[in-house]
């Protein structure tokens, strides 16, 4: 018999501090996490959305019948390091304060693929959903949502692949349809749920799921002035110039002859290794950051090869 710890991760009820601080450590994606609030709170709390008709128009809207029939899922599309599983993983932890709710993090085990088993990834797939749908609607009553839950799906392609894929296997072809029938049964159903798709390949998910989405979340590898918030908030304390943090923002920027570096490659290469270098005889300096800077390769930019 299936059972939860098959299915997912342990759960975890945000907010929680770890992922509380990963959360503000994402630096530079503003304009993405208040977009992301509100697309959120506008699927797991529709009651919200009639108050705000009521307040600024009056009453009825026609447009609000729209929200009805959108699917609760983001696709969150990105390289390696662009912080959108970080995000993923964490956005519930303002979401929990903007919406003064508790909110549970699931994160389904890549196991529920199967072991290539004729039925066993249908299977896997539809008693996620299923126990999705059981806990959303525990979760809502006469007065209204009293929780949110939120289902992570890291390296999506490997578990929703376009059907159009000649190579496909018949299972894994089973498996999109069950997938694509548990958002479905979420869809209209008003169960405080949402569900969010982690990728490196956009193009490799299913033109039937990307039409279903109800955003889709894009991540850039940081732009100079994201480059540039993100060192001096990671640098704070260490006494750095502010003309060598300048000087880091165009060293980590792309050239002709490599990509930019990633949000990961700041935050949890180049920073981390000059204070590990220093540790424990002499304190970071700036030629410490500028000489690093030169010499580390930024992530690849992920492509089906590597």
């Amino acid at each position: 018999m299936t059972t939860q710890d098959d299915l997912f991760h342990p759960v975890i009820e945000l907010p929680e501090p770890t992922r509380n601080d990963r959360y503000h450590r994402l630096v530079g994606l503003d304009d993405t996490k208040l977009r992301l609030r509100k697309e959120a709170a506008l699927l797991a709390d529709p009651r919200r959305l009639q108050q705000w008709a009521a307040e600024h128009h009056g009453g009825d809207v026609a447009a609000l019948t729209l929200f009805a029939d959108r699917a609760p899922l983001f696709v969150f599309a990105g390289d390696v390091g662009s912080g959108k599983s970080a995000l993923a993983e964490s956005f519930g932890c303002d979401l929990a304060d903007f919406l003064d709710l508790p909110i549970y993090l699931y994160r389904l085990k890549l196991a529920t693929r199967g072991s290539g088993m004729v039925g066993e990834m249908t299977s896997l797939i539809g008693g996620a959903f299923a126990h999705m749908h059981t806990v959303g609607a525990k979760a809502t009553g006469p007065r209204g949502v009293r929780s949110v839950q939120i289902l992570v799906v890291d390296e999506a392609d490997a578990l929703v692949q376009s059907r159009e894929a000649q190579q496909m296997h018949h299972e894994d072809r089973a498996g999109v349809d069950a997938f694509l029938a548990g958002i479905d049964s979420l869809t209209g159903a008003r169960v405080p749920v949402i569900v969010v798709l982690c990728t490196n390949r956009l193009s490799a998910l299913d033109p039937a799921l990307m039409r279903r989405a109800a955003a889709t979340f894009t991540f850039a590898r940081p732009d100079d002035q994201q480059r540039h918030t993100v060192l001096t908030k990671a640098l704070d304390g260490l006494g750095i110039d502010t003309a060598t943090i300048g000087k880091l923002t165009a060293l980590t920027g792309p050239t002709t002859a490599r990509p930019g570096y990633t949000f990961s490659d700041l935050t949890q290469r180049l920073v981390p290794a000059a204070v590990r270098d220093a540790f424990p005889d002499r304190p970071v300096t700036d030629e410490d950051l500028l000489a690093l800077a030169e010499a580390l390769q930024p992530t690849p930019v992920f492509t089906e090869e590597n």
